[in-house]
Protein backbone atom coordinates (compact mmCIF):
# COMPACT_ATOMS: atom_id res chain seq x y z
CA UNK A 1 0.00 0.00 0.00
CA UNK A 2 1.63 3.35 -1.11
CA UNK A 3 1.62 5.89 1.57
CA UNK A 4 1.06 10.04 0.97
CA UNK A 5 1.67 12.99 3.22
CA UNK A 6 0.00 15.85 2.52
CA UNK A 7 0.16 19.53 4.24
CA UNK A 8 -2.76 22.14 3.68
CA UNK A 9 -4.56 18.74 4.54
CA UNK A 10 -7.57 21.01 5.86
CA UNK A 11 -7.90 23.15 2.66
CA UNK A 12 -10.58 22.20 -0.50
CA UNK A 13 -7.20 20.87 -2.30
CA UNK A 14 -6.05 18.15 0.68
CA UNK A 15 -9.66 17.10 1.37
CA UNK A 16 -10.01 16.25 -2.27
CA UNK A 17 -6.81 14.81 -2.81
CA UNK A 18 -6.78 12.52 0.08
CA UNK A 19 -10.39 11.49 -0.92
CA UNK A 20 -9.15 10.22 -4.24
CA UNK A 21 -5.90 8.70 -2.87
CA UNK A 22 -7.52 6.67 -0.50
CA UNK A 23 -9.87 5.35 -3.22
CA UNK A 24 -6.14 4.49 -4.89
CA UNK A 25 -5.84 2.70 -2.02
CA UNK A 26 -2.96 4.97 -0.82
CA UNK A 27 -2.80 5.07 3.45
CA UNK A 28 -2.87 9.13 3.85
CA UNK A 29 -1.04 11.30 6.37
CA UNK A 30 -1.87 14.33 6.69
CA UNK A 31 -0.12 17.74 8.82
CA UNK A 32 -2.26 19.76 10.78
CA UNK A 33 -1.15 22.70 13.09
CA UNK A 34 -2.30 22.80 16.77
CA UNK A 35 -3.60 19.88 18.81
CA UNK A 36 -6.68 21.60 18.88
CA UNK A 37 -7.14 22.81 15.72
CA UNK A 38 -11.17 23.39 14.76
CA UNK A 39 -10.75 21.99 10.89
CA UNK A 40 -9.60 18.78 12.49
CA UNK A 41 -13.36 17.51 12.86
CA UNK A 42 -13.90 18.70 9.03
CA UNK A 43 -11.15 16.49 8.29
CA UNK A 44 -11.99 13.74 9.91
CA UNK A 45 -16.03 13.85 9.03
CA UNK A 46 -15.70 14.46 5.60
CA UNK A 47 -12.41 12.14 5.10
CA UNK A 48 -12.21 9.79 8.27
CA UNK A 49 -9.30 7.30 6.51
CA UNK A 50 -7.08 10.32 6.91
CA UNK A 51 -4.34 9.56 9.75
CA UNK A 52 -3.73 13.39 11.25
CA UNK A 53 -0.23 14.18 12.54
CA UNK A 54 0.22 17.48 14.63
CA UNK A 55 3.22 19.75 13.35
CA UNK A 56 3.81 22.72 11.05
CA UNK A 57 5.50 23.45 8.22
CA UNK A 58 7.54 26.58 9.65
CA UNK A 59 9.13 24.04 12.07
CA UNK A 60 11.43 21.49 10.66
CA UNK A 61 11.78 19.31 13.75
CA UNK A 62 7.84 18.81 13.80
CA UNK A 63 8.43 18.18 9.69
CA UNK A 64 11.20 15.39 10.79
CA UNK A 65 8.91 13.84 13.04
CA UNK A 66 5.97 14.04 10.72
CA UNK A 67 8.21 12.19 8.30
CA UNK A 68 9.06 9.29 10.72
CA UNK A 69 5.42 8.70 11.50
CA UNK A 70 3.94 8.60 8.14
CA UNK A 71 7.20 6.82 5.95
CA UNK A 72 6.26 8.32 2.50
CA UNK A 73 6.22 7.25 -0.68
CA UNK A 74 4.67 10.83 -2.21
CA UNK A 75 4.83 14.13 -0.29
CA UNK A 76 2.36 16.49 -1.15
CA UNK A 77 3.20 20.13 -0.24
CA UNK A 78 -0.34 21.86 -0.19
CA UNK A 79 0.17 23.88 3.17
CA UNK A 80 0.45 27.87 2.72
CA UNK A 81 -1.48 31.17 3.36
CA UNK A 82 -3.52 31.03 0.27
CA UNK A 83 -5.28 33.91 0.49
CA UNK A 84 -3.96 36.49 -1.63
CA UNK A 85 -5.70 39.93 -0.27
CA UNK A 86 -4.57 39.16 3.52
CA UNK A 87 -1.01 38.97 2.26
CA UNK A 88 -0.76 42.63 2.44
CA UNK A 89 -1.85 42.60 5.44
CA UNK A 90 0.94 40.46 6.79
CA UNK A 91 3.33 39.82 4.27
CA UNK A 92 5.86 38.92 6.91
CA UNK A 93 4.20 35.71 7.94
CA UNK A 94 2.92 34.86 4.09
CA UNK A 95 6.93 34.87 3.65
CA UNK A 96 7.24 32.74 6.08
CA UNK A 97 4.54 30.02 5.15
CA UNK A 98 4.06 30.08 1.77
CA UNK A 99 7.77 30.62 0.72
CA UNK A 100 9.80 29.26 3.94
CA UNK A 101 7.52 26.59 4.45
CA UNK A 102 8.15 25.26 0.92
CA UNK A 103 12.22 25.24 1.77
CA UNK A 104 11.63 23.19 5.22
CA UNK A 105 9.27 20.82 3.60
CA UNK A 106 11.95 20.24 0.87
CA UNK A 107 14.67 20.13 3.63
CA UNK A 108 12.62 17.43 5.64
CA UNK A 109 12.07 15.28 2.75
CA UNK A 110 15.87 15.27 1.74
CA UNK A 111 16.75 14.23 4.98
CA UNK A 112 14.11 11.64 5.60
CA UNK A 113 15.04 9.81 1.61
CA UNK A 114 18.91 10.06 2.90
CA UNK A 115 21.01 8.26 0.45
CA UNK A 116 18.39 6.98 -0.94
CA UNK A 117 16.58 9.73 -2.87
CA UNK A 118 14.51 7.40 -5.43
CA UNK A 119 12.22 6.63 -2.50
CA UNK A 120 10.28 9.79 -2.28
CA UNK A 121 8.45 12.13 -4.68
CA UNK A 122 7.68 15.41 -4.21
CA UNK A 123 5.09 17.88 -5.70
CA UNK A 124 4.99 22.01 -4.68
CA UNK A 125 1.33 23.66 -5.48
CA UNK A 126 2.85 26.63 -7.21
CA UNK A 127 0.19 29.04 -8.76
CA UNK A 128 -0.98 31.16 -11.40
CA UNK A 129 -0.55 34.28 -9.26
CA UNK A 130 3.43 34.01 -9.71
CA UNK A 131 2.90 35.23 -13.30
CA UNK A 132 0.94 38.46 -11.87
CA UNK A 133 1.49 41.62 -14.29
CA UNK A 134 1.50 38.96 -17.02
CA UNK A 135 4.38 38.99 -19.74
CA UNK A 136 2.35 36.73 -22.32
CA UNK A 137 -1.19 35.13 -22.55
CA UNK A 138 -1.82 32.40 -22.01
CA UNK A 139 0.87 31.55 -19.54
CA UNK A 140 2.87 28.22 -19.84
CA UNK A 141 5.85 27.11 -18.06
CA UNK A 142 8.54 28.93 -19.64
CA UNK A 143 6.52 32.29 -19.38
CA UNK A 144 8.36 34.96 -17.40
CA UNK A 145 7.18 35.36 -13.42
CA UNK A 146 6.12 38.72 -12.39
CA UNK A 147 4.19 38.49 -9.36
CA UNK A 148 2.12 41.13 -7.58
CA UNK A 149 1.52 40.26 -4.34
CA UNK A 150 3.18 39.06 -1.28
CA UNK A 151 1.23 35.94 -1.93
CA UNK A 152 2.41 35.40 -5.65
CA UNK A 153 6.77 36.60 -4.64
CA UNK A 154 6.33 34.08 -1.58
CA UNK A 155 5.06 31.14 -3.90
CA UNK A 156 7.60 32.19 -6.57
CA UNK A 157 10.67 31.44 -4.04
CA UNK A 158 9.15 28.10 -3.39
CA UNK A 159 8.84 27.35 -7.11
CA UNK A 160 12.16 27.93 -7.60
CA UNK A 161 13.49 26.09 -4.62
CA UNK A 162 11.75 23.30 -5.77
CA UNK A 163 13.61 23.34 -8.99
CA UNK A 164 16.87 23.78 -6.67
CA UNK A 165 16.25 20.51 -5.14
CA UNK A 166 15.79 19.02 -8.44
CA UNK A 167 18.35 19.85 -10.12
CA UNK A 168 21.07 20.08 -6.72
CA UNK A 169 19.87 16.92 -5.67
CA UNK A 170 17.89 15.02 -7.89
CA UNK A 171 14.63 14.68 -6.03
CA UNK A 172 11.88 13.89 -7.99
CA UNK A 173 10.64 17.00 -6.97
CA UNK A 174 7.90 18.82 -9.32
CA UNK A 175 5.83 21.69 -9.15
CA UNK A 176 2.05 22.13 -10.46
CA UNK A 177 1.27 26.33 -11.36
CA UNK A 178 -2.49 25.70 -10.74
CA UNK A 179 -4.96 28.45 -12.03
CA UNK A 180 -7.40 29.62 -10.15
CA UNK A 181 -9.58 25.99 -9.06
CA UNK A 182 -12.92 26.09 -6.94
CA UNK A 183 -15.66 23.98 -5.82
CA UNK A 184 -18.54 23.78 -2.61
CA UNK A 185 -15.20 23.29 -0.35
CA UNK A 186 -13.70 26.84 -1.02
CA UNK A 187 -13.05 29.44 1.65
CA UNK A 188 -16.09 32.02 2.06
CA UNK A 189 -13.44 34.41 1.34
CA UNK A 190 -12.89 33.55 -1.67
CA UNK A 191 -14.58 35.86 -4.09
CA UNK A 192 -16.25 32.64 -6.43
CA UNK A 193 -17.39 31.04 -2.88
CA UNK A 194 -18.08 34.63 -1.84
CA UNK A 195 -20.75 34.96 -4.66
CA UNK A 196 -22.33 31.68 -4.96
CA UNK A 197 -22.52 32.10 -1.04
CA UNK A 198 -24.38 35.64 -1.29
CA UNK A 199 -26.90 34.18 -4.48
CA UNK A 200 -28.21 31.86 -2.13
CA UNK A 201 -28.72 33.98 0.62
CA UNK A 202 -30.31 36.44 -1.32
CA UNK A 203 -32.30 33.89 -3.31
CA UNK A 204 -33.60 33.07 0.57
CA UNK A 205 -34.34 36.39 1.48
CA UNK A 206 -31.56 36.18 4.26
CA UNK A 207 -29.71 39.07 2.91
CA UNK A 208 -29.78 41.99 0.53
CA UNK A 209 -27.11 43.34 -1.38
CA UNK A 210 -22.98 41.97 -2.00
CA UNK A 211 -19.85 43.96 -1.92
CA UNK A 212 -17.30 42.89 -3.70
CA UNK A 213 -14.16 44.76 -5.75
CA UNK A 214 -13.01 44.63 -9.71
CA UNK A 215 -15.66 43.05 -11.77
CA UNK A 216 -14.02 43.41 -14.88
CA UNK A 217 -11.05 40.86 -13.56
CA UNK A 218 -10.32 38.09 -15.57
CA UNK A 219 -9.22 34.63 -14.29
CA UNK A 220 -9.08 30.62 -15.90
CA UNK A 221 -11.01 29.11 -13.28
CA UNK A 222 -11.73 25.22 -12.73
CA UNK A 223 -12.53 22.37 -10.32
CA UNK A 224 -10.43 21.48 -7.67
CA UNK A 225 -11.50 17.75 -7.86
CA UNK A 226 -9.87 17.78 -11.56
CA UNK A 227 -6.77 20.07 -10.17
CA UNK A 228 -5.60 17.02 -7.59
CA UNK A 229 -5.69 14.97 -10.11
CA UNK A 230 -3.08 16.44 -11.82
CA UNK A 231 -0.87 16.44 -8.75
CA UNK A 232 -0.91 12.59 -8.35
CA UNK A 233 -0.22 12.24 -12.51
CA UNK A 234 3.07 14.38 -11.67
CA UNK A 235 4.03 12.33 -8.97
CA UNK A 236 3.68 9.15 -10.99
CA UNK A 237 5.83 10.26 -14.20
CA UNK A 238 8.82 8.95 -14.65
CA UNK A 239 10.54 12.44 -14.82
CA UNK A 240 9.78 15.36 -12.37
CA UNK A 241 8.89 18.59 -14.09
CA UNK A 242 6.84 21.41 -13.75
CA UNK A 243 3.01 21.48 -15.19
CA UNK A 244 1.03 24.52 -16.09
CA UNK A 245 -2.50 23.26 -14.69
CA UNK A 246 -5.69 25.10 -16.11
CA UNK A 247 -8.71 25.11 -17.93
CA UNK A 248 -7.25 27.33 -20.98
CA UNK A 249 -10.26 29.27 -20.85
CA UNK A 250 -10.56 32.87 -19.02
CA UNK A 251 -13.94 34.67 -17.50
CA UNK A 252 -15.20 37.75 -15.36
CA UNK A 253 -16.15 38.26 -12.17
CA UNK A 254 -19.49 39.49 -14.26
CA UNK A 255 -19.84 36.33 -16.24
CA UNK A 256 -19.35 34.32 -12.50
CA UNK A 257 -22.47 36.80 -11.50
CA UNK A 258 -24.18 36.50 -14.77
CA UNK A 259 -24.31 32.47 -14.41
CA UNK A 260 -24.37 32.53 -10.10
CA UNK A 261 -27.53 34.46 -10.21
CA UNK A 262 -29.58 32.85 -12.99
CA UNK A 263 -29.14 29.22 -11.52
CA UNK A 264 -31.27 31.05 -8.72
CA UNK A 265 -33.88 32.81 -11.48
CA UNK A 266 -32.31 35.85 -10.60
CA UNK A 267 -31.42 37.84 -14.49
CA UNK A 268 -30.69 41.34 -13.26
CA UNK A 269 -28.39 40.98 -10.55
CA UNK A 270 -27.10 44.59 -10.82
CA UNK A 271 -28.92 45.85 -7.90
CA UNK A 272 -27.96 42.72 -5.37
CA UNK A 273 -24.20 43.69 -6.39
CA UNK A 274 -22.04 47.14 -4.72
CA UNK A 275 -18.52 47.73 -5.80
CA UNK A 276 -16.61 48.96 -3.10
CA UNK A 277 -12.53 49.96 -3.21
CA UNK A 278 -12.05 48.19 -0.18
CA UNK A 279 -12.02 44.71 -2.36
CA UNK A 280 -9.42 46.13 -4.90
CA UNK A 281 -6.03 44.98 -4.57
CA UNK A 282 -3.19 47.71 -4.04
CA UNK A 283 -1.95 45.82 -7.95
CA UNK A 284 -4.45 44.02 -9.47
CA UNK A 285 -3.50 40.82 -11.67
CA UNK A 286 -6.02 41.88 -14.72
CA UNK A 287 -6.07 38.72 -16.97
CA UNK A 288 -4.77 35.00 -15.94
CA UNK A 289 -5.64 31.84 -18.67
CA UNK A 290 -3.16 29.43 -18.59
CA UNK A 291 -2.27 26.99 -21.10
CA UNK A 292 -2.18 23.45 -20.29
CA UNK A 293 -0.86 22.11 -23.19
CA UNK A 294 2.14 20.39 -21.42
CA UNK A 295 -0.49 18.70 -18.95
CA UNK A 296 -2.32 17.42 -21.58
CA UNK A 297 0.45 15.74 -23.80
CA UNK A 298 2.82 14.29 -21.18
CA UNK A 299 -0.02 13.54 -18.12
CA UNK A 300 -2.80 12.96 -20.24
CA UNK A 301 -4.75 14.82 -17.73
CA UNK A 302 -8.21 16.95 -18.58
CA UNK A 303 -10.69 19.21 -17.03
CA UNK A 304 -14.00 17.49 -16.42
CA UNK A 305 -16.10 20.13 -15.02
CA UNK A 306 -16.56 23.51 -17.37
CA UNK A 307 -17.45 27.06 -15.78
CA UNK A 308 -21.03 26.88 -16.17
CA UNK A 309 -21.06 23.49 -14.15
CA UNK A 310 -18.41 24.59 -11.71
CA UNK A 311 -20.38 27.63 -10.76
CA UNK A 312 -23.89 25.92 -10.55
CA UNK A 313 -22.46 23.12 -7.89
CA UNK A 314 -21.14 25.54 -6.06
CA UNK A 315 -24.75 27.75 -6.08
CA UNK A 316 -26.44 24.63 -5.36
CA UNK A 317 -24.24 23.54 -2.37
CA UNK A 318 -25.01 26.99 -1.11
CA UNK A 319 -28.65 27.32 -1.52
CA UNK A 320 -28.93 23.85 0.10
CA UNK A 321 -26.49 24.80 2.99
CA UNK A 322 -27.85 28.25 4.34
CA UNK A 323 -31.20 26.36 3.83
CA UNK A 324 -30.76 24.04 6.23
CA UNK A 325 -29.12 26.58 8.42
CA UNK A 326 -31.98 29.15 8.07
CA UNK A 327 -34.40 25.93 8.45
CA UNK A 328 -36.34 26.71 5.67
Amino acid sequence: MPRAFITGITGQDGLYLSEQLIDKGYEVYGLIRGQNNPKRALVESEVPGVKLITGDITDLSSLMRAFNTAQPDEVYNLGAISFVAYSWENAKLTTDVTGNGVLNVLEATRLYAGNDLSKVRFYQASSSEMFGKVQEVPQRESTLLWPRSPYGVAKVYGHYMTINYRESYGMHASSGILFNHESPRRGPEFVTRKVTQAVARISLGLQDKVSLGNLDAKRDWGFAGDYVDAMWRMLQADEADDYVVATGETHSIRELLDVAFKRVGIDDWEKFVFVDPQFFRPAEVDLLIGDPAKAKEKLGWEPKVGFPELVTMMVDSDVEKQRALAGK
